[in-house]
């Protein structure tokens, strides 16, 4: 894997964040992950001003990797870049998106959930894919038997995901990472509950590392 996919998949969750009010809560949700040994966060484009909050989020905390979901458009992917993201993904298979991302040298990560979306994944050179909504499209079942066909793919499994199953899906070895919102809710992130955060990620990361050692 290349080194973005490789830091990502090290830390073994990526935090899904709809931020509302960016330039009140973006630095200390920053705060808030990197002490809880999660320094990644995938900022929705679901609210107006992601790229506002990924900037914020970047300056707070230079080393995170911060990158950009729900990306649909390619003016999002110029807004990400400007504002010093790293990653983009998406919520399915552009292939307008794939090839203009990758024409601007960032990482990207559509959504995947059926044969013909690996099979485009695969013509265009992709090794880690989002496989988006993950419970609702099958969940850990159809990902191992999506993974007959195409063993060549890593998986970033999203939707549904929590600490009751993080376990059992990190035990599967074509998963790379799984995103979630269990652990910055929309409770946590407009009360500043930043320390109840840091908790969930703190238990997140002990999950990864009793599987992965």
């Amino acid at each position: 894997m290349n080194a973005m996919n490789e830091k990502i998949s090290a830390i073994g969750v990526v935090p899904v964040i709809k931020l509302n009010h960016p330039e009140r809560d973006a630095a200390g949700l920053a705060k808030a992950l990197c002490d809880g040994d999660v320094p990644v966060a995938e900022v929705t484009f679901r609210a107006a001003g992601a790229d506002k909050a990924i900037r914020i989020m970047k300056e707070c905390c230079p080393d995170m990797l911060v990158g950009a979901g729900t990306v649909t458009n390619t003016a999002q992917i110029d807004a990400v870049i400007a504002a010093g993201g790293d990653f983009i993904v998406s919520p399915g298979f552009d292939p307008e998106l794939v090839t203009y991302a990758q024409e601007k040298e960032i990482p990207i990560y559509p959504g995947c959930t059926t044969a013909s979306e690996y099979h485009q994944a695969l013509k265009f050179g992709l090794e880690v894919i989002k496989f988006f909504p993950a419970e609702q499209s099958g969940g850990l079942a159809k990902i191992k038997a999506l993974s007959a066909p195409f063993p060549m793919f890593k998986v970033m499994p999203t939707g549904g995901i929590s600490l009751k199953n993080l376990k059992e899906y990190l035990s599967c070895p074509v998963i790379a990472a799984c995103g979630g919102s269990y652990m910055v809710t929309a409770d946590q992130i407009d009360n500043n509950k930043w320390d109840e955060i840091t908790e969930l990620c703190k238990k997140s990361r002990e999950i990864v590392k009793e599987v992965r050692g």
